[in-house]
């Protein structure tokens, strides 16, 4: 559909927004792909029930199952605007960026080489992911796991299990936390940091 002749008004408005403006509006449809927002104002879109459109990760910073964990239908909703959606004629939308990023505050106050109790989430063919409160979970790798032949860890870890780990690597670009268990060294019951 050629937006800029079927619709110029909807296009018009969608040129004018810059990357960073916040918007206003209200959750018109929530789908499993992606929540539909209708934009205070904005005009209204000929084929969706907004213009505006938030994709299922710019929702929340934490893992959700949902988007019904995070809006409901008729919810007022401030977003910032990514970009122009030339192919859809929609402002693609982010409500996770006016939220702080729980995985920055948690880099913040956590040192490489510093031990966190958490609590083991899954148990992968892999390696454990571990969640360390506040929606951070990270990775110890089966290769980090000491002492233990590779085979036989995923019998080694039960969900829900405390586990004590040491912080490796926090990479906020990645949003990867990995992680590994203590060395216990020569000395029974002397735990050290990798």
């Amino acid at each position: 559909m050629d937006w800029q002749s079927e619709s110029p008004e909807l296009w018009a408005f969608l040129a004018s927004l810059h990357c960073g403006d916040i918007l206003s509006g209200t959750v018109a449809a929530i789908e499993p792909f992606g929540v539909f927002v209708a934009l205070d104002d904005g005009p209204a879109h000929p084929l969706f029930p907004g213009v505006g459109f938030i994709v299922i990760p710019e929702l929340s910073w934490r893992h959700i199952d949902a988007p019904t964990d995070v809006v409901h239908v008729g919810q007022r909703v401030s977003c910032e605007f990514l970009q122009f959606d030339t192919y859809n004629a929609e402002a693609r939308l982010s409500l996770r960026a006016l939220e702080p990023d729980p995985l920055q505050a948690f880099a913040d106050c956590t040192a490489v080489g510093q031990e966190l109790r958490g609590t083991v989430e899954k148990v992968l063919p892999f390696g454990i992911i571990v969640g360390l409160g506040d929606g951070i979970a990270g990775l110890v790798p089966f290769r980090e796991a000491p002492g233990r032949p590779a085979v036989s860890l995923v019998e080694d870890f039960e969900a829900r299990e405390k586990v004590t780990v040491v912080i490796t690597e926090i990479d906020l670009p990645t949003r990867r936390v990995l992680l590994s268990r203590p060395q216990v060294t020569g000395r029974e019951g002397v735990v050290q940091g990798t």
